[in-house]
């Protein structure tokens, strides 16, 4: 029994506390796939953060984006919390971080990545459809009626405005122009653009080809970078979202949004097509 007690109360080994963020960047929560938004990693990343005995706090991502707005939050938290507590973070890259994906990684001292991640895709969408001729087809007429002369821009059910087109042009540098800054500040002189625009073309690189443009620091898997940085007497801690665990509804997983989300909400996307 005194054996059994000193385990529970000594001093715990130094530990590497891992925020697992997989699935698409979005702000609803919906139990038909996960989801990655403040919301919902803010609590996991403080406890991560204010542990005792960390050591470092590793961020396991695979994602290829999402909401640009989610992705900053996350983002400027993970910085802040790094800030109050000084415990370094390491960003292990899985089958994609991709866009809003790597936005996340930025957050991190290091990004370490698999040789088959693939990573990047440093730029900003916005997709939608045109459905006017459709609808005249099956003798559907739109109506439409607001206030405020944007307040229906890009209508998928009307014409497509010259305009409107410019307008979202403008949304999409400023988003575009706030991704390469994040970048920047993380990666800093570490960056090589072999071109001096391919970084911020939207491209996805391998792993090899980030390693040597500086978008990551090594490659390594979780497990062995752990212990050649941090001593082989670590442990690993998980600290999870609610919703990731033995009741979570994997089967009903999906790597996007419905119709109705992109109807519905219609915002530029750091999202990997």
């Amino acid at each position: 029994m005194a054996n059994f007690l000193k385990v529970l109360t000594g001093p715990r080994k130094p530990t590497i506390n891992v925020v697992r963020m997989t699935g698409v960047i979005q702000a609803a929560n919906s139990p038909r796939h996960q989801l990655i938004n403040f919301e919902r990693f803010n609590k996991p990343l403080e406890r991560a953060f204010r542990a005792h005995n960390v050591k470092a706090v590793a961020l396991e991502i695979n994602s290829r984006g999402g909401s640009a707005t989610q992705s900053n939050l996350i983002w400027k938290r993970v910085r802040q919390l790094k800030k109050e507590t000084g415990v370094p973070v390491v960003a292990f890259l899985e089958d994609v971080a991709a866009s809003g994906g790597y936005y996340l990684a930025c957050s991190a001292d290091k990004i370490v990545a698999d040789e088959n991640s693939m990573i990047g895709s440093i730029g900003v969408i916005f997709a939608s459809f045109g459905a006017k001729e459709a609808i005249s087809k099956l003798g559907l007429e739109r109506r439409v009626y607001t206030a405020g002369e944007s307040k229906a821009m890009l209508d998928p059910f009307s014409d497509e405005k010259k305009e409107d087109v410019e307008k979202i042009n403008e949304l999409l540098l400023h988003c575009h122009e706030n991704f390469i800054s994040v970048v920047e500040k993380s990666r800093g002189e570490r960056l090589q653009d072999p071109t001096g625009n391919e970084l911020y073309s939207g491209r996805i690189w391998s792993a090899k080809k980030a390693l040597e443009v500086g978008l990551i620091d090594h490659i390594a898997d979780r497990h062995s970078f752990c212990y050649e940085h941090f001593g082989e007497g670590i442990q690993f801690r998980y600290f999870n979202p609610r919703g990731m665990g033995m009741l979570d509804f994997p089967f009903g997983a999906k790597a996007g949004v419905s119709i109705e989300e992109i109807i519905g909400h219609r915002l530029p996307s750091l999202i990997s097509s």
